[in-house]
Protein backbone atom coordinates (compact mmCIF):
# COMPACT_ATOMS: atom_id res chain seq x y z
CA UNK A 1 0.00 0.00 0.00
CA UNK A 2 1.49 3.36 -1.04
CA UNK A 3 1.11 6.08 1.58
CA UNK A 4 0.24 9.69 0.78
CA UNK A 5 3.85 10.84 1.32
CA UNK A 6 5.12 8.30 -1.24
CA UNK A 7 4.34 9.08 -4.87
CA UNK A 8 6.30 6.30 -6.61
CA UNK A 9 7.38 3.48 -4.28
CA UNK A 10 10.28 2.20 -6.42
CA UNK A 11 11.73 5.66 -6.95
CA UNK A 12 11.20 6.56 -3.27
CA UNK A 13 12.95 3.34 -2.19
CA UNK A 14 15.95 3.96 -4.46
CA UNK A 15 16.55 7.47 -3.07
CA UNK A 16 17.66 6.19 0.35
CA UNK A 17 21.43 6.18 0.92
CA UNK A 18 21.81 5.97 4.71
CA UNK A 19 20.68 3.24 7.10
CA UNK A 20 21.34 1.83 10.55
CA UNK A 21 20.78 -1.72 11.69
CA UNK A 22 18.58 -2.93 14.52
CA UNK A 23 18.04 -6.35 16.04
CA UNK A 24 14.55 -6.86 17.44
CA UNK A 25 15.11 -7.46 21.15
CA UNK A 26 12.93 -9.57 23.42
CA UNK A 27 11.79 -6.36 25.16
CA UNK A 28 10.66 -4.98 21.77
CA UNK A 29 7.94 -7.59 21.26
CA UNK A 30 4.55 -8.08 22.85
CA UNK A 31 3.05 -11.26 24.30
CA UNK A 32 2.27 -12.48 20.76
CA UNK A 33 5.95 -12.26 19.80
CA UNK A 34 5.63 -9.46 17.27
CA UNK A 35 7.06 -5.95 17.39
CA UNK A 36 5.20 -3.66 19.78
CA UNK A 37 3.71 -0.73 17.85
CA UNK A 38 5.59 1.88 19.93
CA UNK A 39 9.10 0.47 19.34
CA UNK A 40 9.70 1.65 15.75
CA UNK A 41 9.80 5.22 17.05
CA UNK A 42 12.94 4.42 19.06
CA UNK A 43 14.45 2.81 15.95
CA UNK A 44 13.64 6.00 13.98
CA UNK A 45 15.21 8.14 16.71
CA UNK A 46 18.43 6.13 16.64
CA UNK A 47 18.58 6.20 12.82
CA UNK A 48 17.77 9.94 12.74
CA UNK A 49 20.59 10.79 15.16
CA UNK A 50 23.09 8.64 13.27
CA UNK A 51 21.93 10.15 9.96
CA UNK A 52 22.44 13.70 11.24
CA UNK A 53 25.91 12.76 12.51
CA UNK A 54 26.84 11.08 9.23
CA UNK A 55 25.95 14.12 7.11
CA UNK A 56 27.65 16.53 9.51
CA UNK A 57 24.56 18.41 10.67
CA UNK A 58 24.91 17.32 14.31
CA UNK A 59 28.28 15.68 14.90
CA UNK A 60 28.07 16.14 18.65
CA UNK A 61 25.16 16.28 21.03
CA UNK A 62 26.02 18.39 24.05
CA UNK A 63 24.26 20.43 26.66
CA UNK A 64 26.01 23.59 25.48
CA UNK A 65 24.39 23.59 22.03
CA UNK A 66 22.41 26.76 21.27
CA UNK A 67 20.32 25.18 18.49
CA UNK A 68 18.88 21.69 18.60
CA UNK A 69 16.76 19.61 16.21
CA UNK A 70 13.54 18.30 17.74
CA UNK A 71 10.90 15.95 16.36
CA UNK A 72 7.75 17.99 15.72
CA UNK A 73 5.67 15.09 14.42
CA UNK A 74 6.12 11.54 13.23
CA UNK A 75 3.86 8.88 11.76
CA UNK A 76 4.48 5.23 11.06
CA UNK A 77 2.79 2.82 8.71
CA UNK A 78 3.04 -0.89 9.56
CA UNK A 79 3.17 -2.99 6.40
CA UNK A 80 4.36 -6.43 7.58
CA UNK A 81 4.73 -8.21 10.89
CA UNK A 82 8.13 -8.01 12.58
CA UNK A 83 9.25 -10.64 15.09
CA UNK A 84 11.79 -11.22 17.84
CA UNK A 85 15.42 -11.52 16.67
CA UNK A 86 14.76 -10.19 13.18
CA UNK A 87 17.52 -8.01 11.78
CA UNK A 88 16.25 -4.75 10.35
CA UNK A 89 17.75 -1.94 8.29
CA UNK A 90 16.29 1.47 9.15
CA UNK A 91 16.78 3.93 6.29
CA UNK A 92 16.51 7.74 6.59
CA UNK A 93 16.47 10.51 4.01
CA UNK A 94 15.56 14.19 3.82
CA UNK A 95 12.46 14.51 1.66
CA UNK A 96 11.85 18.27 1.89
CA UNK A 97 13.90 21.04 3.50
CA UNK A 98 12.16 24.12 4.83
CA UNK A 99 13.49 27.26 6.47
CA UNK A 100 13.93 25.71 9.93
CA UNK A 101 12.44 22.26 9.35
CA UNK A 102 13.15 19.14 7.38
CA UNK A 103 10.70 16.40 6.48
CA UNK A 104 12.44 13.07 7.01
CA UNK A 105 11.28 9.80 5.52
CA UNK A 106 12.04 6.38 6.95
CA UNK A 107 11.93 2.92 5.44
CA UNK A 108 12.53 -0.29 7.39
CA UNK A 109 13.46 -3.51 5.62
CA UNK A 110 13.82 -7.04 6.95
CA UNK A 111 16.47 -9.60 6.00
CA UNK A 112 14.40 -10.65 2.98
CA UNK A 113 14.70 -7.06 1.70
CA UNK A 114 10.95 -6.53 2.20
CA UNK A 115 9.68 -3.15 3.35
CA UNK A 116 8.05 -3.75 6.72
CA UNK A 117 7.54 -0.15 7.89
CA UNK A 118 7.41 3.28 6.28
CA UNK A 119 7.32 6.56 8.14
CA UNK A 120 7.72 10.29 7.86
CA UNK A 121 8.28 13.04 10.36
CA UNK A 122 9.15 16.69 10.66
CA UNK A 123 12.31 17.76 12.43
CA UNK A 124 12.52 21.42 13.50
CA UNK A 125 15.66 23.23 14.58
CA UNK A 126 14.95 25.37 17.63
CA UNK A 127 16.80 27.85 19.75
CA UNK A 128 17.19 25.96 23.02
CA UNK A 129 16.93 29.14 25.10
CA UNK A 130 13.80 30.61 23.50
CA UNK A 131 12.11 27.44 22.24
CA UNK A 132 11.46 29.21 18.92
CA UNK A 133 12.39 27.81 15.53
CA UNK A 134 15.78 28.77 14.14
CA UNK A 135 16.61 28.65 10.42
CA UNK A 136 19.04 26.16 8.95
CA UNK A 137 22.08 27.76 7.35
CA UNK A 138 22.31 27.64 3.55
CA UNK A 139 25.13 25.10 3.99
CA UNK A 140 22.92 22.88 6.16
CA UNK A 141 20.07 23.11 3.63
CA UNK A 142 22.46 22.08 0.86
CA UNK A 143 23.71 19.13 2.92
CA UNK A 144 20.16 17.92 3.51
CA UNK A 145 19.32 18.29 -0.17
CA UNK A 146 22.37 16.21 -1.15
CA UNK A 147 21.63 13.43 1.32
Amino acid sequence: MIKNYIEDLKQWEQEFKFYTEEMVRFSDVDMFGHLNNTVPFSYFEHARIEYLKSIGIKKEWSEGEAFIPVAADIQCDYLKQVYYEEKLRVYVKAAHVGNSSVDLHYMVKNEQDEIVLTARGTLVQINKETGKSHPWTEEEKAIFNEN
